[in-house]
């Protein structure tokens, strides 16, 4: 990225350009681009032999010595305070700390590595950044651009097995690294065990982000002390001055790597006028004309693409022969890997997606004048409610909402110790050959995602309903709960299956420091019990609202339909999170098992201990879960409460000898989730009954046995003679009038 990125903002806004002109434009700033990159393929291959410190120093005096020249800073504008002197210092001095790590990253990554994580715009770092950390981060689009970001460099990190990188990182000579930067670093990444490279795409991934926060203050003082290019000029002044004392002391102390500086003046040339001088002022006018999210856009496809062509042509003889670079500096570690081609294609992705404005709503219906003359226009509600929800969406808001409450908070840092551990039980697992420890583990990982679905369920299951979906996403939790109850199914029934092979022939199982990792795992779902019980006792108390006890409508005096929602008698019984909560339970009993069979292994030998013990942890898993699969599955099949079977015949007949009602039809009570309990029914009564009375009266009824959900069809006599007059079938007409329907459970029937 260009260290004053700043300066595009600028520069004025309000010139129209013809739009032939633009390629011209475009042109300056791919050629400006694509030289910059050479000019960090050339730094990077005089950093071997100039040390970081003292090559800063060279580029940024040299460099400030045209910058003064074209800019006059200190003849040029307004006369700059002794305040304003001391912001440019401090500005200045940071820009230095900010390009040592820049430098040193690019000694650690090689120049390929380093564009990719480096040379992005500050557009699209803080549009990335707005996505995922605010509420109004630019839409679902956004946001997926931030997640591709993360997953680039999450790639460079992981995936990217640069073994020559790793090869020159081994076998360096230690008096090479002799600045506090390179101590500080090499002993963090050697106490963390990962090489140089990867160290330095964790150190320019940090350092993009204190450049964006720098350019953003560079913006702010170059209003106050006359523009941004004054400011570059003054600040790589300063730059130079603060690094002369450190660069001297290098010279110095410590024997130089460089046979002749002569040979170096050239290269040193084409980076000074390429990275820093031809790229600044190029920037700033391609940000003039083109503006900024296509500058931003255009410059990073530039940059990127030929960085990859350079990485692929470096070695070429005809490099040596161009750049007067010795072929001795020029090595062939400059290689491609699956990861850094994956890496190079999802940044582009993202910088696409971050790089442009989001697309404008849809403009409103013009209805008219307003008596000042103002024009009116008119948006349905269409136009402002989201209609659908992203991946992306709801994962974001969804963990903001489970933070913002106590006890959801308390659950999901579970989560995350539950999860580190469990990596730690299975890599230990595998290394002691231990079934007991593997299959403790994999039950840890799925109650771990068991938390996530429960989390995000409980979540989704506020939502308001919409029009696609008239009933809510209450159903969600069920749903989920039936999902995990899948899940551990199968993981019970592989560890049983594998316990037994195991019981015929038991392995040798090393027993060192499984009980440490046994207790630590005891401790971590200890810890889950408390932070889960004690959300879970709070309870979910009932609720209800009704109106008016019912209402109704008419179809020719004879049809009403009443429609009421009554509160739950009853407390709210979420079998999500109940299964869970068994999940963890279980998950406890199993660590026991694993400590016991640990102690009797290295006490006694038992070496079938183990076997014994995954078989009763996959017992725990099977008996937790078959009550979970048991009620969600009869709640998906929409079942009749099973508390509410024997009182159901009771109830009916209380409405039957209501005043008035004949007869009923199509009883429907079934449970919509765990705790809510929905419910229709149709009854006939005769023609000088009050059909809003039926419906209360029928309603408060159901109320009383918890059916929080009625729908009251009330059909009085002459609505049979209208069914006769439409046609209908004398069986039909005789099912409805002639007979009351005897009620038994199996005649309440599934919708």
């Amino acid at each position: 990225m260009s260290e004053t990125n700043y300066h595009g903002s600028l520069l004025p806004k309000h010139a129209i350009y013809h739009s032939s002109g633009l390629s011209v434009y475009l042109i300056l700033l791919v050629a400006a681009k694509f030289l910059r990159a050479v000019g960090l393929f050339v730094s990077y291959d005089l950093l071997k032999v100039i040390p970081v410190v003292q090559f800063l120093f060279l580029i940024k005096f040299w460099s400030s010595l045209p910058l003064l020249v074209l800019q006059k800073p200190f003849s040029s504008g307004k006369r700059l305070s002794n305040n304003q002197y001391f912001r440019i210092f401090r500005h200045a001095f940071i820009g230095a700390f900010i390009g040592l790590l820049w430098l040193f990253g690019l000694t650690l990554c090689g120049p390929l590595r380093t564009i990719l994580l480096f040379e992005h715009s500050d557009l699209v770092i803080i549009a990335g950044a707005s996505a995922l950390f605010t509420n109004n981060g630019g839409g679902p689009a956004k946001t997926r651009g931030a997640i591709f970001f993360l997953v680039a460099v999450i790639t460079l990190l992981l995936f990217d097995h640069d073994e020559k990188l790793d090869h020159l990182g081994d076998h360096e000579p230690k008096d090479k690294h002799h600045s506090i930067f390179s101590h500080l670093f090499y002993h963090t990444v050697n106490f963390i065990g990962w090489s140089d490279h990867k160290g330095g795409v964790v150190l320019l991934a940090i350092t993009l982000c204190m450049q964006v926060g720098y350019n953003s203050a560079s913006r702010k003082l170059s209003v106050d002390v006359g523009g941004a290019k004054k400011l570059h000029a003054l600040s790589s002044l300063v730059q130079a001055t603060v690094l002369f004392p450190w660069a001297t002391f290098i010279y110095f102390t410590k024997e130089s790597e460089v046979e002749s500086w002569l040979y170096l003046v050239i290269p040193m040339g084409l980076v000074i006028l390429f990275v820093f001088l031809l790229d600044f002022y190029i920037e700033a006018v391609a940000s003039n004309h083109l503006q900024g999210p296509r500058t931003a856009v255009y410059g990073t496809y530039a940059i990127f693409i030929s960085a990859l062509l350079l990485g692929v042509t470096w070695n070429h003889p005809m490099v040596s022969w161009i750049t007067t670079v010795t072929k001795d500096i020029i090595t062939e570690d400059h290689v491609l890997s699956g990861g850094v081609i994956f890496s190079l294609m999802t940044f582009i992705l993202a910088t696409s997606m971050l790089g442009w404005p989001g697309r404008s709503s849809k403009a409103g219906s013009f209805i008219g004048y307003s008596p000042s003359g103002q024009p009116l226009y008119s948006f349905n509600t269409d136009a402002f409610a989201r209609t659908s929800h992203s991946i992306a969406t709801v994962m974001k808001s969804g963990l903001r909402q489970i933070l913002e409450e106590s006890d959801s908070r308390k659950i999901f840092y579970f989560l995350c110790i539950n999860l580190m551990f469990t990596f730690v039980e299975l890599i230990y697992g595998v290394w002691t050959n231990s079934l007991g420890l593997i299959s403790d583990g994999f039950h840890m990982l799925f109650d771990c995602s068991a938390l996530v679905m429960g989390l995000y369920a409980a979540i989704m299951s506020r939502w308001k309903p919409t029009r696609i979906f008239s009933y809510g996403f209450d159903r969600v939790e069920v749903l989920s709960g039936f999902i995990n109850g899948l899940f551990l199914v199968v993981i019970g029934i592989f560890v049983f299956t594998e316990a037994l092979g195991r019981l015929v022939e038991p392995p040798v199982v090393s027993t060192e420091r499984l009980l440490t990792v046994s207790v630590l795992g005891l401790l971590v779902n200890l810890f889950g019990i408390v932070a889960f019980r004690s959300s879970h006792s709070h309870g979910h108390g009932g609720h209800g609202h009704s109106h008016g006890g019912g209402h109704g409508h008419s179809h020719g005096g004879g049809h009403n339909h009443g429609h009421s929602h009554g509160g739950e008698g009853h407390q709210d019984r979420n079998a999500n999170m109940e299964g869970v909560f068994l999940h963890v339970l279980a998950d406890t009993l199993g660590s026991v098992g694993v400590i016991i069979s640990s102690l009797l292994i290295e006490n006694f030998g038992w070496n079938i201990a183990d076997p014994i013990c995954s078989l009763f942890i996959a017992t725990m898993i099977l008996l937790s879960v078959f009550p979970l699969l048991r009620e969600t599955s009869t709640i998906l099949l929409l079942r009749t409460p099973s508390d509410l079977e024997t009182e159901i015949p009771d109830v009916l007949q209380k409405i039957m000898s209501l005043d008035g009602v004949l007869t009923y039809r199509h009883p429907h009570i079934w449970n919509h989730t765990s705790s809510k309990i929905h419910g229709t029914l149709h009854v006939q009564v005769s023609t000088e009954v009050s059909e809003q009375k039926i419906v209360a009266q029928v309603t408060n009824i159901l109320k009383e046995h918890s059916v929080s959900n009625l729908v009251v069809q009330v059909e009085k006599e002459t609505y049979f003679y209208h069914l006769s007059g439409l046609g209908a079938s004398f069986d039909q007409m005789t099912d409805f009038g002639t007979k009351r329907e005897q009620f038994t459970v199996e005649s309440i029937k599934a919708i």
